[in-house]
This record gives C-alpha cells, structure tokens and sequence, in this order.
C-alpha cells in the first residue's frame, strides 16, 4: 500500500514557540535571549535606598561639589576663668615691684612704666584665660592695683633715702607714714597712671588674643 501524502507547506511554529535544541531560553534570531534565573529572586533588583545619599561613595573619595574633606576644627581658645584671674593678679604685683624700683629709683613717675604694668598684667592673663570679658576686666582693676603698689614702693624707697634706714624698716615699721605721704603727693596725674594702666590691660589683653 502507498504511503498517505503529506500536505504541502506545513505550518511553522508561532513566534516563541518551541524550544530550540533544548534550549528553553534560546530566543528567536535576532531576539536577545532571556536572562536565566539565578534562584534569588532579588538578584535583578537595585539596591534599595539607604537615605545616605553618599552611601555608594568609596572611601577617600571627595565630597560632593568637588570641595574635598572639610577642614578640621580648630581647637577652642582657652578659657579658664580662675587660673586667668590668678595670672593676671601675680603679674600686677611682679610689674608693680618693678614699676616702683624704677619709680623709685628716678624719683619720678613714668607714664610708659604705668603702661607697660597694663600691658604684661592683660597680656599674661588672656594667654592663659582667654579672652574672657571677665579676665579682661580683672587684669584692668589688678593694673590699677599694681600701678597703686608702684607708687607706694616708689614713694617708700624716696622716704628710706631721705631717713637713711633701710627700706625694709620703712615698709614694715612706717608703712602708715607711706600710705599718708601717698595722699599728700596724689594729684590728677596721679589717677592718670591709674587710667593708663587699666588701659594698657585691655590692649594687652587684646594683643594676646
């Protein structure tokens, strides 16, 4: 018996039909082919959003805007009120020592002497107390303090020359005749140094700032 004919023009599987080869990803020609799955099904997904919008950054990489690393803070100014204070009243009575030996000596007041206490009594205290509006004010009345103990030593060396007794018995067995004879003496310029004083603390002061 003769074999059944087979129709002519067979119809061809639809686009994406059958597998090619075995192949269950093959694609068409022309077609890319399908990714195949790994198992994880978030394999494919973006990384979710951390709310760090510099997460992704490597280490050592610039910030944005092309500015680098920011700068470190610069270390506070000192600022101890007690220890500043205390600075500030040694050295009204180390700069009026000297400011009555030299008082003493000349046996007149100078007014850059007067000065020159201010100046070392508020530039020592902000070295070490900072710019602190209190230090500041302490080394103004602490000038004026060292100014006054000036003009007492000064005043106590003229009396110990005029004597002839030495100045330590003036100061410890006289000292009521030294501060009378600072009133006596005292005029206008004698508060004029005390101004000049409290003024060369604040520029002191602000020197060392």
């Amino acid at each position: 018996m003769s074999q059944p004919v087979q129709p002519p023009n067979q119809p061809q599987q639809p686009f994406g039909g059958q597998p090619v080869d075995g192949n269950p990803y093959a694609g068409q020609p022309g077609q890319p082919a399908p990714a195949a799955p790994t198992g994880n099904p978030y394999g494919q997904q973006p990384p979710a959003p951390t709310g760090n919008p510099f997460a992704g950054q490597q280490p050592g990489q610039g910030a944005p805007f092309g500015g680098g690393a920011p700068f470190a803070p610069a270390p506070p100014a000192p600022n101890n009120l007690l220890l500043g204070v205390a600075v500030a009243l040694g050295a009204a009575i180390v700069a009026g020592i000297l400011y009555g030996v030299i008082a003493g000596s000349i046996e007149r007041e100078v007014g850059y002497a007067a000065i020159g206490v201010g100046f070392l009594v508020g530039f020592a205290a902000s070295k070490v107390g900072g710019s602190n509006p209190a230090v500041i004010a302490a080394s103004a009345v602490f000038s004026i303090g060292g100014v006054y103990l000036g003009q007492l030593i000064g005043i106590s060396m003229i009396l110990s020359d005029l004597a002839q007794i030495p100045f330590s018995e003036v100061v410890g067995d006289h000292f009521d005749t030294v501060t009378k004879a600072w009133s006596e003496e005292a005029d206008f310029m004698t508060y004029v140094f005390f101004a000049i004083g409290a003024i060369g603390a604040v520029g002191g002061a602000k020197k060392a700032g």
